[in-house]
């Protein structure tokens, strides 16, 4: 058997799911259906499906970075992290900083990139 064929038989549930998970979103905005209920639907097909667990996998391919990367987005401090910033975002949109609570994501998000760029270069160097 090659390796594509064997990637396809180890990975057939996942990559359903991320068809799946393509066609929900595509139909959901299609439709006009709800927002929060299309994010609802991919978490729950992501998770049923295990899509997330073979992104990372599928990350981790990646010649020489891949393994890094995978490793990165996988450390609790980034989770943690993200989750906090969450957290927060939600309690400050319903207080009204709504404008404040966008500069803080875009500080974060630029973080967390910083942080794994850094890694990288770091694990590389």
């Amino acid at each position: 058997m090659n390796k594509f064929a064997h990637f396809l038989s180890n990975y057939r549930g996942a990559i359903a799911a991320w068809l799946l998970i393509a066609l929900l979103v595509h139909l959901g905005f299609s439709f006009g259906v709800d927002r929060d209920v299309i994010a609802f639907v991919v978490v729950l097909v992501g998770i049923l499906g295990q899509a997330f667990a073979a992104l990372i996998a599928w990350i981790g391919l990646v010649p020489v970075v891949g393994p890094i990367v995978a490793q990165v987005l996988s450390l609790p401090f980034i989770w943690i992290l993200n989750g906090v910033g969450y957290l927060v975002s939600i309690v400050a949109i319903k207080r009204g900083y709504s404008k404040e609570v966008l500069n803080y994501r875009v500080i974060t998000v630029t973080l967390l990139v910083g942080i794994t760029i850094g890694y990288i270069l770091g694990k590389l160097i």
